[in-house]
């Protein structure tokens, strides 16, 4: 079962999570980029995100992926 984590009003499903602290610096990473126009208008697309260490796989309902650093 995949953890949740929320942004605005919408829950993302997180999956392989490696560490509790990655998820946490994905929240904190989420929280600097609210105010980012661009990233808010792409998240809203987002299926799931895969946690592979300190990188965060944006996974998009139309197959495409978005990567970032969250460390």
């Amino acid at each position: 079962m995949p953890s949740m984590i929320s942004f605005k009003n919408k829950a993302i499903p997180v999956y392989r999570i490696d560490h509790k602290a990655n998820l946490d610096m994905l929240s904190n990473k989420l929280k600097e980029m609210e105010y980012d126009f661009v990233f808010r208008k792409k998240l809203k697309r987002v299926l799931s995100v895969e946690l592979v260490r300190d990188v965060a796989i944006f996974k998009y309902n139309d197959g495409t992926k978005l990567y970032l650093e969250v460390s």
